[in-house]
This record gives C-alpha cells, sequence and structure tokens, in this order.
C-alpha cells in the first residue's frame, strides 16, 4: 500500500528514462507550488512495489497516478495532475477533462508511443537534487 498522503497529494510514477516525461517532472516540480505531487520513476524499486499494489498493468509505461490507493493512466492521470496544481494548470486541467476521453486517450497514446524518438532517451536517469530528495519516494516508500 502506498504512503498514506493527504487526499489532495498524488503520486506521480513516470517513466525515468524518457526525456519528456523527466522534464515534464521537473517542470512540474517548479509549477507545484504547495509540494503536492510525490514522484517516482516506474523503473525504481518503489515505483514498481507501487504499481503492483494498485495492480497497474505492465504496459502502462509512461505515466501512472496513484491517489488514494488508486491508480489513474493516461488522460485521466494528465488531468488529476492539473487540477491537483493551481491556476491556470486548474481551469486548463478542466477543460481538457470536457474532451471526450477516446480522443484524448488516443491522442496520449500516440506521444507515449513516439516519446523517445522525438524526445530521446538520456544517457544517465536524472537525479533531483538533495533539496527535492524528499518529493521522491524512496526505497523504504511505497
Amino acid at each position: 500500500m502506498p504512503t498514506l498522503l493527504p487526499d489532495d497529494e498524488l503520486i506521480v510514477l513516470f517513466d525515468g528514462r524518457c526525456n519528456l516525461c523527466s522534464g515534464t517532472v521537473q517542470r512540474l516540480i517548479k509549477v507545484d507550488h504547495n509540494s503536492r505531487l510525490r514522484f517516482a520513476s516506474l523503473q525504481s524499486p518503489a515505483g514498481q512495489r507501487l504499481t503492483r499494489s494498485v495492480a497497474v498493468d505492465g504496459s502502462v509505461d509512461s505515466i501512472v497516478v496513484v491517489s488514494q490507493g488508486k491508480a489513474l493512466v493516461h488522460s485521466d492521470a494528465i488531468i488529476a495532475i492539473g487540477r491537483t496544481l493551481s491556476r491556470p494548470f486548474r481551469v486548463a486541467a478542466t477543460l481538457v477533462g470536457l474532451v471526450p476521453r477516446p480522443l484524448l486517450d488516443g491522442a496520449y497514446r500516440f506521444v507515449a508511443a513516439h516519446r523517445y524518438r522525438w524526445f530521446g532517451q538520456p544517457a544517465q536517469c536524472w537525479l533531483p537534487t538533495p533539496e527535492l530528495m524528499n518529493r521522491f519516494l524512496s526505497d523504504g516508500q511505497s
């Protein structure tokens, strides 16, 4: 079971071998002024334990959001992240949420399928600074 978090906090599991995903995490940290997002790469021991605990399909390999012990994937994950942040992200997430899910999920899967080709893979994984380590799940947390 994931670390108990307040209801308004989310755990974002991301592909640590993806430049787009790692860059997105770095941007999220900058705009998450209330520190309501926690992070772990899908490849980390903590990320793998958490995906198993919420029964995430192993084929989901780009982003998973865990909220209140449940997994959100594809566009639902992106919308949940946006709604956790302040304006203008919350407003944008609400508007995006009005688009039919099959359309959103199709666009999400298209980008996810091409993310390595378009954005590349890092030579080595991005590591958070010591100041940011409390935002990331460690091997002892999950």
